[in-house]
């Protein structure tokens, strides 16, 4: 029996098994849409490219951070404007009842007027909240 060996029939299989590897790894490199899948196709680049996603998430984080401040902000505005009218009113009230043309009965008016505007500042301070959290 005679066994023969076709050297180039060898070479053109393993060949064929290379090219069939990388086409497979660039299938898949096409399909997913990264020209990194797995840290045996660039290690370096990996770490690159994984240091910089925790950054853009840490970065996004503190995006959403700022607009929660932004909003915290603008609800203890709004509070503190309904706060600053109250305020003023209970100024016009004490200048009014300074007046000397006022009678006793109509003081004691204004009296019930003002106990009311700062039982409205006790409500909207003790109400005054963000996300759960005691603002004012």
């Amino acid at each position: 029996m005679i066994i023969n060996h076709n050297l180039s029939a060898v070479f053109a299989n393993r060949m064929l098994k290379f090219t069939g590897w990388d086409v497979t790894k660039s299938i898949e490199k096409l399909s997913s849409g990264m020209k990194i899948n797995r840290s045996g196709d660039d290690a370096s680049g990996l770490a690159v490219s994984e240091k910089m996603r925790a950054q853009i998430r840490g970065l996004r984080r503190a995006e959403m951070n700022v607009e929660d401040g932004i909003s915290f902000i603008q609800t203890a505005e709004g509070y503190l404007e309904e706060t600053q009218s109250i305020l003023q009113r209970l100024r016009e009230l004490a200048i009014q009842a300074s007046n000397g043309i006022y009678s006793t009965d109509d003081r004691t008016l204004i009296q019930v007027e003002v106990s009311q505007l700062i039982d409205e500042v006790d409500r909207v301070s003790s109400h005054a909240q963000f996300n759960g959290m005691n603002i004012l």
